[in-house]
């Protein structure tokens, strides 16, 4: 077996324990599924998930880090369609919050991500995969006008808090106008901030 074989099939591997486990950890929950499920249904030996994770929550992490990634690239892709600075930034925090109400998301997200990593873990990952994008947003709006001149960093952690809770709160919210109200809310809180 060449080794260019090999590299496809560890590859394959990883793919079928990341998107197996993606699928259970969304619709059953992290503490639901046990390892063993994961390899039955992935068709894999219990040592090939241990050649490319050390266990549940390391494979958790990963599955957790496509998640993110993939609302980050939801992010962009509805900020890049707008050709404004205040458009462009507005329209990408108002695409987290309608992509943090996919069940799936919410899930792995929101629930089980600081319930398995802790909060510091959590918001490290979190921080790594939207908040830099947010904040170069937020620096662009202030040099050019857009927002009164301050420092980002607090400001980045604050929207960045403010968005977080109010997708924890749409996860748990029953009503179905709650992303509609809490859309409208970001679009005041945000409007706010523009300078006058």
């Amino acid at each position: 077996m060449t080794e260019g074989i090999r590299v496809r099939q560890r590859e394959q591997t990883r793919r079928a324990l990341l998107d197996e486990s993606r699928r259970l950890f969304a619709t059953r929950g992290y503490a639901a599924v046990g390892l063993a499920e994961i390899v039955r249904v992935a068709g894999v030996t219990k040592g090939a998930l241990y050649h490319h994770f050390a266990g549940k929550a390391e494979l958790f992490r990963a599955v957790l880090a496509e998640v993110q990634g993939d609302v980050a690239r939801r992010v962009a892709g509805a900020a890049d369609a707008e050709r404004d600075p205040w458009a462009r930034f507005t329209a990408g925090c108002q695409a987290f919050l309608t992509a943090s109400t996919d069940p799936e998301i919410q899930q792995i997200m929101l629930v089980d991500g600081p319930a398995v990593l802790g909060w510091a873990d959590w918001r490290a990952l979190d921080e790594a995969a939207s908040g830099r994008h947010l904040a170069e947003e937020l620096s662009l709006l202030v040099e050019r006008g857009l927002i009164a001149p301050q420092p980002v960093a607090p400001l980045t952690h604050l929207l960045s808090g403010a968005m977080n809770e109010a997708a924890l709160w749409l996860a748990r919210a029953t009503d179905p106008s709650a992303l509609d109200d809490t859309r409208a809310a970001l679009d005041r809180m945000l409007d706010a901030l523009r300078a006058r």
